[in-house]
């Protein structure tokens, strides 16, 4: 920081991240709250545990490779050229996207003072991660082992969410350039592919044991305690601004990219170095979020679970296209993304037997897949990255916004990097006895079998 001014933009946009990682740990809380609430009293402890050690396998495993591939994949397999290389500008040490990101400290003994940018920015991926790892989590309790959910935390947490963010998340992303990919608050990037992934945990997985009867008629096995249900799911809507604040850049010199040569303009942006602003974005967040309530207390016929469910199956379905939409029109679309998840989960429950304890392969999943392919035909031909406008970037044009790369882009998210590792790795876990409890276990409650160990262990040291 060679000047005051530079010295005041560098500390508020590290402040700025540092503030939205604070927020969206209230995510993870409601998570925590919202899954015991919806889980029966006897699996209450296992529930909140295997939630809050997802947060150092996750973390560790982030540190050590979850952030390398975040930077190191970004084109896939050689699908597209890299900008990288193109473009001094973006590898600059004052850039903020620099290449040396990746590097967590240039020291690893102690805090390195001349890098203010790159802790709070992998700080805020990593809680990204955790939310996708969270996801995965509801739609399992009381079934899965601690050992198995800590295989697939790590897998969706530190692997496979962060090689769909290196496509179609980055400013350098195969998608981006190739298919017109365009995801400014993660629709699919986080959303589908976790729902996608769980999906396929559960088609190994089994339902839980009385969820069908002997005809194989669904039973509802609603939450056990509404209030902490109610409180969760508001705590993930208030997590979900530091969410959305995170996935903007807070101050960004549009002038030479738009066509603006000799004309310094600032603004936020979005991920993709897409102008929009705060004040839009915030319109159109509550927007979506009272759409999907509305939707989620009609359709349901004003079930207080899915009327919560509901706000943030809206919130998620309009994200992809939020930086850009009118406030009405993320109203419309998330109402109708929430009608589609509510309907789709019923519908795959019966035709399946697929027992997805809290919803979140529908409220994630199918709401995420909705939204990227409606805002494909909403925001068709708009720019999919700001880095393919002006003469900075010749030679790098990226695809416009288009709905078939919008589908590809939800087939990519939901079923290639979602569905399939979720079912591969299941599968493995299960052929080796280690992805569900015994019956017994199940029956008696996974916080009796807690406790036994506890007790078995007291006993063998006295």
């Amino acid at each position: 920081m060679t000047d005051g001014l530079g010295a005041l933009t560098t500390i508020f946009t590290e402040f700025y991240y540092w503030i939205t990682v604070v927020l969206m740990f209230l995510i993870h809380v409601g998570f925590c709250m919202y899954e015991v609430g919806a889980s029966r009293y006897k699996h209450h402890q296992h529930t909140l545990m295997k939630n809050t050690m997802l947060i150092p396998l996750v973390t560790v495993t982030w540190f050590f490779f979850g952030w390398w591939i975040y930077w190191a994949f970004p084109t896939g397999p050689g699908l597209a050229p890299s900008i990288m290389n193109e473009s001094a500008a973006l590898i600059t040490d004052d850039s903020l996207f620099s290449a040396s990101w990746y590097v967590p400290t240039s020291n690893l003994m102690a805090v390195n003072l001349g890098d203010h940018i790159s802790g709070v920015f992998w700080a805020a991926f990593l809680l990204f991660s955790w939310t996708a790892a969270s996801i995965v989590s509801g739609a399992i309790i009381e079934r899965i082992t601690t050992f198995a959910f800590g295989i697939l935390a790590i897998a969706i947490g530190s692997v496979f969410w962060t090689i769909d963010a290196a496509w179609g998340w980055h400013f350098d992303g195969w998608m981006l350039k190739l298919l017109g990919y365009h995801d400014a608050y993660a629709s699919g990037v986080i959303h589908a592919i976790a729902g996608g992934f769980a999906l396929g945990v559960l088609a190994v997985l089994g339902p839980r044991i009385g969820k069908f009867s002997s005809s194989g008629e669904p039973r509802n096995i609603g939450p056990r305690n509404p209030w902490f249900v109610a409180i969760g799911l508001f705590l993930i809507y208030t997590g979900f601004w530091g969410f959305y604040a995170a996935c903007n850049i807070p101050i960004f010199d549009l002038g030479p990219e738009y066509g603006m040569e000799g004309v310094t303009f600032f603004t936020a942006t979005s991920i993709y170095v897409t102008p929009t602003t705060l004040s839009g974005i915030t319109f159109n967040f509550l927007m979506s979020l009272s759409g999907g309530l509305l939707a989620g207390y009609w359709v349901s016929k004003g079930d207080p679970f899915w009327t919560y469910s509901g706000g943030l199956a809206g919130i998620i379905t309009a994200s992809a296209g939020n930086d850009l939409y009118h406030p009405l029109q993320a109203m419309m679309i998330a109402a109708l993304g929430t009608y589609i998840a509510y309907k789709m989960h019923y519908w795959v429950e019966r035709r399946f037997k697929i027992d997805d304890a809290v919803g979140a392969v529908a409220v994630h999943g199918y709401a995420g897949v909705v939204g990227l392919i409606v805002c494909g035909f909403v925001l068709w031909g708009y720019p999919s990255s700001g880095y393919s406008v002006g003469s900075m970037w010749v030679g790098t044009d990226y695809a416009p916004i288009n709905p078939l790369g919008m589908f590809i882009g939800a087939i990519i998210m939901f079923g290639v990097l979602g569905f399939l590792p979720g079912y591969i790795l299941a599968k493995i876990l299960h052929g080796a006895g280690k992805l569900r409890i015994p019956r017994e276990v199940e029956l008696a409650g996974l916080d009796y079998n807690i406790m036994e160990s506890a007790r078995k262990d007291e006993r063998a040291v006295g």
